[in-house]
């Protein structure tokens, strides 16, 4: 499992255990599966997708950063 943690300057959108995450990177959209290498990026405006018992979700997000590291993804837009 994948801890997302989706947050705004204001307040935590988001924490929680997820299967996979989708993300709209700036130069391409990106997966991130468990055990993803290490990575920083920048993100356009779009749409976040995830998958969470099964389920799929999506959430609509601004420009931002995300940090993928030890499994977790944090997300941070504004």
């Amino acid at each position: 499992m994948i801890t997302l943690k989706i947050i705004t300057p204001q307040r935590e959108l988001l924490s929680a255990q997820v299967e996979r995450v989708e993300l709209p990177g700036s130069f391409s959209r990106f997966e991130v599966l468990k055990d993803h290498a290490p990575l920083i990026s920048s993100l356009d405006a779009g749409i976040i997708r995830y998958v969470q018992d099964g389920e799929k979700h999506e959430i609509e997000s601004q420009p931002g950063f995300v940090e993928v590291r030890d499994n977790v993804v944090t997300v941070c837009i504004g």
